[in-house]
């Protein structure tokens, strides 16, 4: 179990105001560090993740042979494999981090050696049989501990496979997409629900052929990679938490720069309009095929409506989930969320630890399996926050916490930095008090 090691204080706040420019995008970290290190040539970034998931990634590509150089102006230089990653002894280590131990399974199945990869508790826990069974189809030798990490892969040569994943999963698609960058054919992913598209973005950015249609993507193999120049957006789950707290205050404006807008990913400003935040997106301008833009929030006067989350939607926004909830009770009619299992079997199980933060701090709130209502028109009041150790629960909260009578106490805080360690300081750049 997670024991907590520190402690934050969130005072109630008067308003949200001013501007910001975030930290660089996970998602697209993580699969830019990635491919980088496989590719042919020296990649830049600016703007990189500071997450540690994201060091977590660069750790296991320079123990696999490639070069990482971080720069004193913040940037980060990743010197490629050119295609061969050279086995390490010691086992791969991901961390926290689910994408890193799924997406580099596929990417090491047809490398030549043997991998072991390994996690911390919370990895450990978390399903990798999602991955294993297509990349067995293709061929490969994956050996897991009882559906969960550690897992190990001896390299080999696969084949290209037609795949239907069961349950919407980007990371389990750019996991079969990079075994078939290394595949003779046409490797194909297809998917009931879209799921987030940084990987065919980021594979065309280094020069690979992607082919997308509606519900499927599909990739020409093999393919070589060649080294990028990239500015990496802001992350707009990391912008779900002041997007969210600049919509509780009537009078509030807030400016966020250069952050992602991939339509992928930017279901939340739909569901905040929704609700009745005033949204206006500035400077939209495309680079390396990831839309990026300046977004502008305010609160409206009469404050927030209600909205319901379920579907295709739900699948969208699972990261976005424990924000909105956290926020329902100071909506007039309520925040209605379902199709949402796999909130579940994230770093904690997300909807249990929403439901009993919420109560906590006063609200009513109903549990589903797949989700949670959150009626609206609620008061709340200051309490000690569980985060159960996960970043995501520990942000929420802090949200919440501005709204709530008397101070809270987000328990777990450290978590923060897997995600985003500058939160908590640009929170406080932002809360009026």
């Amino acid at each position: 179990m997670h024991t907590p090691t520190e402690e934050r204080i969130i005072r109630t706040a008067k308003n949200i105001y001013g501007s910001l420019r975030l930290p660089g995008d996970k998602s697209i970290s993580h699969r830019y560090g990635m491919l980088a290190a496989f590719a042919e040539g020296t990649s830049r970034f600016t703007n990189f993740s500071t997450g540690a998931d994201c060091a977590s990634t660069l750790a296991c590509m320079e123990a696999l042979g490639a070069k990482v150089r971080r720069l004193e102006d913040g940037s980060v230089e990743v010197t490629g494999v050119g295609g061969r990653v050279t086995p390490c002894d010691a086992p791969l280590d991901c961390g926290n981090s689910g994408s890193t131990m799924r997406m580099i399974s596929g990417l090491l199945s047809p490398q030549e050696g043997c991998f072991t990869l390994v996690g911390d508790d919370s990895l450990s826990r978390r399903p990798m049989e999602r991955i294993r069974k297509p990349l067995e189809a293709m061929g490969a030798r994956l050996m897991l501990t009882e559906g969960h990490a550690p897992l190990t892969i001896e390299g080999c040569a696969l084949h290209a496979i037609d795949y239907t994943t069961p349950v919407p999963s980007a990371q389990v698609k750019t996991c079969i997409l990079l075994a078939g960058l290394q595949t003779a054919g046409t490797t194909t992913v297809r998917e009931a629900v879209r799921t987030r598209d940084h990987s065919e973005l980021a594979l065309r950015a280094f020069g690979a052929t992607v082919e997308r249609s509606l519900d499927s993507v599909s990739i020409q193999g093999p393919q070589k990679l060649r080294a990028i120049d990239a500015a990496v957006p802001g992350d707009i789950s990391s912008a779900a938490f002041f997007l969210c707290a600049a919509a509780l205050f009537p009078g509030s404006s807030l400016v966020l720069d250069a952050l992602g807008l991939n339509p992928t990913r930017a279901a939340l400003l739909d569901v905040l309009t929704a609700l009745g935040a005033r949204i206006s997106v500035l400077n939209l301008e495309e680079k390396n095929a990831e839309l990026v833009g300046t977004v502008q929030v305010t609160a409206p006067p009469e404050g927030l409506g209600s909205t319901s989350i379920s579907g295709a939607l739900a699948a969208q926004l699972i990261d976005e989930l424990p924000a909105l909830a956290a926020i329902g009770p100071f909506t007039s009619g309520g925040i209605r969320i379902r199709d949402a299992r796999e909130l579940r079997v994230k770093e904690s199980d997300r909807i249990a630890l929403v439901v009993r933060n919420l109560r906590a701090m006063g609200a009513e709130v109903e549990e589903f399996e797949d989700g949670l209502d959150v009626p609206g028109g609620q008061t709340l009041h200051g309490a000690t926050i569980d985060s159960g150790g996960d970043h995501r629960i520990a942000m929420a909260f802090s949200v919440a916490a501005l709204r709530a009578e008397g101070e809270t106490r987000i328990q777990g805080a450290e978590s923060v930095a897997i995600s985003f360690p500058e939160f908590f300081s640009l929170l406080d750049l932002v809360a009026e008090r």
